[in-house]
């Protein structure tokens, strides 16, 4: 069987190296050795000078949204994981939709402002399979209408943009450390805030409130991630290069022989250093879409729809039409990408899209 992904598992002697700290310290939780080690290896790594390291992608979301979001609107992308939207209604914030530039599958920023009222909070743009938004474009209108910016980076893990961590712009970055993504802590994530008085309330809010054991700064909730995952990302993140290569290999073998008279791929954008971390196709239609989905079933292959649907039309939002991302939604397919698949199933992956389409 070959999945559209596969958990990167390092070499078990790493992780029960890791792990033998642990029972060492007698520490299982509440930012322990391992955790704090963790985000000091991953600030170095991807050039950042904060990182907050929590037990999900999603909970750094819902934070930045409960201290910037006001419960106003969110202006935000159709095209994403429903993480983006749910966190958006789970904080009382109410979605407002701008739909999605064609080529690139981001936030169309000539879009933004139209949508722009006088409830406006925020703009929490995703970059779509690792792949920047118009960065400079949505900082400047964030800038003239006063907005705070957070950015879902879910799938954006070492990716630069203009030769710097694609963390450092909007207010808050947040990324998603789980199994599925190239770089994991088996569950987790983090969050990136360069403004220290801003990282300060999201630290005591992902710790419950607390300013030391017996007094509260504010309010908080739960969002610490344990030694046990902390362990797993030590054990991990020395095989980034492997991991990396190994992506862009597979990468290179879809670009290289799929027939994209047929199809497309995401375009990357300019000034972009990107992570390999998915790769989609967009096809004609849903029919041709299901066409190649049954096709590869069949022989124990099995792409994702990914995103479907488009979030607008999900049941508990009123989302106005957005005919892009509806129309990307479905018939986008992202195939089986990570470090370890060989060529040679690549290779048949391809011939078997490639006969489908003809």
């Amino acid at each position: 069987m070959i999945n559209v992904t596969k958990t990167f598992f390092p070499p078990i002697e790493d992780y029960q190296n890791q792990i033998q700290r642990i029972w060492n310290n007698q520490w299982l939780t509440n930012r322990g050795a391992l955790v704090l080690e963790l985000e000091e290896k991953l600030k170095e790594y991807l050039s950042v000078s904060n990182i907050l390291v929590m037990n999900n992608g999603t909970i750094p979301i819902q934070i930045a949204l409960k201290i910037l979001g006001n419960e106003g609107e969110i202006i935000t992308t159709p095209f994403s994981y429903v993480a983006t939207t749910a966190s958006i209604v789970w904080e009382n914030c109410t979605p407002v939709f701008v739909d999605i530039h064609p080529e690139y599958l981001t936030i169309d920023e000539t879009k933004i402002e139209a949508a722009i009222t006088p409830k406006t909070t925020c703009i929490l743009a995703t970059h779509v399979f690792g792949n920047p938004c118009n960065l400079e474009a949505i900082e400047a209108i964030a800038a003239k209408h006063n907005l705070k910016v957070i950015y879902d980076a879910a799938h954006a893990f070492g990716v630069t943009y203009n030769n710097k961590s694609i963390f450092d712009y909007g207010d808050v970055s947040t990324c998603s450390f789980h199994a599925t993504k190239l770089f994991h802590t088996g569950e987790g994530g983090a969050l990136f805030c360069k403004d220290e008085s801003l990282l300060h309330k999201m630290f005591y809010s992902h710790n419950f409130g607390h300013n030391g054991p017996l007094d509260f700064h504010g309010l908080g909730i739960n969002g610490k991630i344990s030694e046990l995952s902390g362990a797993m990302g030590l054990a991990v993140l020395p095989h980034m290069e492997f991991i990396l290569t190994g992506r862009k290999e597979v990468v290179d073998c879809y670009q290289a022989h799929l027939d994209f008279s047929k199809l497309r791929s995401i375009k990357i954008r300019e000034k972009t250093q990107w992570n390999y971390s998915y790769y989609p196709v967009v096809l004609e239609n849903e029919e041709v879409l299901l066409q190649v989905q049954k096709a590869l079933n069949e022989q124990d292959i099995f792409p994702r729809r990914y995103f479907y649907p488009s979030l607008n039309t999900i049941n508990y939002v009123n989302g106005a039409s957005m005919p892009i991302s509806e129309s990307i939604a479905s018939r986008v397919l992202c195939l089986p990408l990570y470090a370890d698949i060989s060529l040679e199933d690549v290779k048949k992956i391809i011939l078997i899209i490639n006969e489908t389409l003809c």
